[in-house]
């Protein structure tokens, strides 16, 4: 229950091509180090191109324990449905699967923590996509949690996943993206499952 069906290196790498080759018709996905950094109100300018890339071809729902005022403010600057403090894992996943009108086996849950994004997404099976924390300045708390993370920071089977090292604070590594076009990457090692690039 607790390992991803996939870790990708960055969240710019889940593409619509990408969705398409495994059956998946649906996201979703996790705000706060995940498609945002911790504590920031607006998108990069790569992340707003692949959002809107996305979003033109397949629903994409938001799904946040955040709190109430400050995913009011980015949903509404992401025009994106969702809903929070959704308290995942045990809650928010069936919501979000009835809104996007998708059985649970044709959506991807992403997100950058085990144990709320991947538990609840493996919960109610859909398909689960661990991504790298966009910022590694976070509360205590997260710091901790992140340790007991490590072990299941892999894709279940362990397989081994190849990944860029982040460049600047939108931990998205040397990756160039333009909508409809091919991405590129320069990567130098792999994934450690530790929170950091190894």
């Amino acid at each position: 229950m607790l390992f991803p069906r996939e870790v990708l290196p960055s969240l710019l790498h889940l593409t619509p091509a990408w969705l398409k080759a495994r059956g998946l018709k649906g996201v979703i996905l996790d705000l706060d180090n995940t498609l945002l950094p911790y504590g920031e109100g607006d998108l990069p300018e790569a992340y707003r191109a692949w959002l809107s890339d996305l979003k033109g071809a397949v629903p994409v729902y938001l799904l946040s324990n955040a709190l109430p005022e400050r995913f009011a403010r980015v949903q509404r600057l992401l025009d994106l449905p969702g809903h929070a403090p959704a308290l995942k894992p045990w809650f928010g996943f069936r919501k979000a699967l009835k809104a996007l009108g998708l059985p649970a086996r044709e959506v991807a849950a992403v997100g950058d923590q085990v144990f709320t994004d991947v538990l609840g997404g493996n919960l109610v099976g859909a398909y689960t996509v661990l991504v790298p924390p966009l910022r590694e300045q976070e509360f205590f708390y997260t710091r901790f949690i992140r340790m007991l993370e490590a072990p299941f920071r892999r894709p279940r089977g362990g397989v081994t996943t190849q990944a860029c090292r982040p460049s600047g604070r939108e931990g998205a590594g040397r990756l160039s993206w333009t909508p409809g076009a091919s991405r590129t990457r320069s990567c130098s090692g792999p994934w450690n499952g530790t929170g950091r690039w190894g």
